[in-house]
């Protein structure tokens, strides 16, 4: 005669999940009748007659009651689970490049922060199987509810910082979908009250909240605050030498003093720098002229106003740079170069004149690709980069590099963006900040205008001038 087990099978719970004692002790729990017979088959009862009273006391139910949907369960699971791996790879995706590489304290805890919730979503998404599976591990619905909880406060972050400019960009088709995903799944586990039976569920969501804001008032210190309060200074100054005789020409070698210090609190990217020697020419007249026509005229050439000297004329004597563009110019640097340039000892010119200016961007508000941007493209070689505005040379060396914002959930919202430079001995420099790439298209100057506000772009400039007279005052006369 065999030994028949008192087997108890409770009422299905709120998913249908039914529990299963044998002889007063816990078996475990089933979904359905399948289940029950494999577990007592593995417990040593495998002829159990499931209709026999006897040997199986049903509560709250037959052997028929069975409300689970195992395919709609399995789905749900199955969506719960890729939409956490994938949410939570692009938050560190994201925030890597932040944790690894930001210059700022702030910066760097936010990108960490956005790396841990990456991995807190991972572990989400393995323990999705238990939460709508047996719940052998408390802390399964805790780990899940908070992985969809970041989901959703980070998609709708990322939606409403690319609604700031809507431009196209690949994580748009990663973080909308997502975003979708996030308000789905947070609505699941709310309806299923996933919050029931967590260990002081009061901490729990007051975690969330202060989670959500440090994360907000770290961005918002390290993309408006910091920048904004670090003071920016730049000292310029050029001065002119003591000329000397070239002993074998007849040329006077003039050395030309010129000087950037950084005076301020921020590093910066240098993004074009020039200085031109130009040497002035006028006509004098003893009387003067003091007409109206005559003030207009000069203002009207962006002349100095003069009585005794009028017509002024400006010629290239000499061109050149302090820096490469992407070099970085730490707080508090100074660099001092001295240039010799040539003049004729008969020269025609009554004054020489010194422009110097210096293009930047502020370092705590983006990131240049320096390796790239360092290189030049010769316009006359690779007319792919030639300037096409009115005020460019006609041959220049063009500098085109990637630029970052300092915060990379900003990157992911924007289109990419560049920085280019034109640089030529004949023109002044000119710069652009856009998402123009020499592949076609055009600039859209007042999206360029927000950017260059945006990434502190900005220009300095100093000049000085020596007459003539004074610069050959210790040279001798030429013999005649």
């Amino acid at each position: 005669m065999s030994i028949r087990p008192w087997v108890v099978v409770e009422a299905p719970d709120e998913r249908g999940l039914r529990r299963v004692t044998v002889g007063g002790s816990a078996a475990g729990s089933v979904w359905s009748l399948r289940e029950l017979r494999r577990l007592l088959d593995r417990l040593g009862y495998p002829d159990v007659d499931m209709e026999d009273p006897a040997s199986v006391c049903w509560r709250g139910g037959d052997s028929g009651t069975w409300p689970d949907r195992p395919v709609r369960r399995r789905a749900t699971m199955a969506v719960m689970a890729a939409g956490l791996l994938a949410s939570g790879i692009l938050n560190v995706v994201i925030g890597w490049p932040d944790a690894s590489g930001a210059l700022t304290f702030a910066q760097r805890i936010t990108g960490a922060a956005l790396v841990v919730s990456g991995v807190v979503q991972g572990v989400g998404a393995v323990l999705v199987a238990d939460h709508w599976g047996r719940r052998e591990f408390r802390a399964s619905r805790a780990i899940v509810l908070l992985g969809a909880f970041i989901a959703l406060a980070t998609n709708s972050l990322l939606f409403l910082l690319w609604l700031e400019e809507k431009e196209i960009t690949p994580y748009l088709f990663a973080f909308i979908p997502l975003w979708c995903w996030a308000v789905w799944a947070f609505t699941v586990l709310i309806r299923e009250k996933a919050w029931k039976g967590l260990p002081q569920p009061n901490k729990f969501v007051a975690g969330f909240y202060a989670t959500a804001l440090l994360s907000a008032v770290s961005l918002a210190y390290s993309t408006l605050y910091q920048p904004a309060t670090a003071p920016l200074r730049f000292s310029l100054t050029a001065e002119f030498g003591r000329a000397r005789q070239d002993r074998s020409l007849p040329f006077v070698q003039v050395p030309l003093k010129l000087s950037v210090k950084n005076t301020g609190e921020v590093s910066v990217y240098v993004i074009v720098n020039d200085f031109t020697v130009y040497g002035r020419t006028a006509k004098y007249s003893e009387s003067g002229d003091s007409s109206a026509e005559a003030w207009k005229e000069s203002f009207g050439a962006e002349e100095e106003a003069e009585r005794h000297v009028d017509r002024l004329s400006y010629e290239r004597l000499s061109s050149g740079r302090l820096y490469q563009p992407g070099d970085v110019l730490e707080a508090g640097q100074e660099d001092t170069r001295v240039h010799v340039f040539q003049i004729p000892r008969d020269v025609p010119y009554d004054v020489i004149h010194v422009d110097l200016q210096i293009t930047y961007m502020r370092k705590d508000r983006g990131r240049i690709d320096v390796e790239h941007y360092r290189k030049p493209f010769q316009s006359w070689r690779h007319p792919r980069y030639a300037c096409r505005a009115a005020e460019c040379a006609a041959d220049t060396l063009t500098y085109v590099g990637r630029v970052r914002h300092d915060n990379n959930l900003v990157n992911v919202t924007r289109a990419p963006l560049y920085v280019t430079a034109f640089w030529s001995p004949d023109a002044p420099p000119v710069y652009s900040i856009s998402s123009f790439h020499f592949t076609g298209g055009w600039i859209d100057y007042a999206a360029e205008k927000r950017e260059l506000r945006k990434f502190g772009i900005a220009t300095r400039y100093a000049d000085a001038e020596v007459s003539v007279a004074e610069l050959l005052r210790f040279i001798p006369a030429a013999p005649r």
